[in-house]
């Protein structure tokens, strides 16, 4: 039974770390219950104030937007994630492996799919299928609730956002 735990818990370290692009569970708790294989459905909240923030983009320092993932589906690897940004920026286009959905919930975003751009504001929604490039351009103190029905990665088309670019 260790054995097999060891095994398990190996092979989902694998696949989370695999890619430079994808992010990790919020908290050791959620690692322990892919780890064991645990997809029994439960109850689980997350408070704002303790959600463990990332940066996306590291080599643009403080500017950087960041993530905190809130919850990964342990069989379908689906996600709920915050994004914020303390800054404008402009993030460069790219697609992502999943089906995405954006709702706002601070800020006026611009989104631009398929040569198409849209603003949307507080409260406003949209749906990009996987595969499909796009690119946004975020407010200073934006914040948006993402989910995707997969693993959530990011793929960058031309590279990720520059410091130069967004100043």
């Amino acid at each position: 039974m260790k054995r097999r735990f060891v095994a398990v818990f190996a092979l989902v370290a694998l696949i989370l770390l695999g890619t430079s692009n994808r992010v990790k569970p919020a908290s050791a708790g959620s690692l322990a219950q892919i780890a064991a294989g645990d997809s029994a459905a439960r109850y689980m909240s997350a408070k704002f104030e303790g959600l463990k923030w990332e940066k996306i983009i590291p080599a643009i320092g403080d500017d950087s937007p960041e993530i905190a993932i809130l919850r990964v589906d342990p069989k379908t690897q689906a996600t709920q994630l915050l994004i914020r940004n303390p800054k404008k920026i402009l993030v460069t286009k790219h697609w992502h492996s999943a089906n995405e959905t954006h709702t706002i919930l601070r800020g006026s975003m611009v989104f631009e799919c398929d040569g198409r751009r849209e603003e949307l504001g507080p409260g406003s929604f949209n749906y990009i299928p996987k595969k499909m490039i796009h690119q946004a351009w975020l407010p200073d103190d934006g914040l948006v609730f993402i989910t995707v029905d997969g693993a959530w990665d990011i793929n960058w088309v031309d590279g990720p956002p520059q410091p130069s670019a967004n100043k």
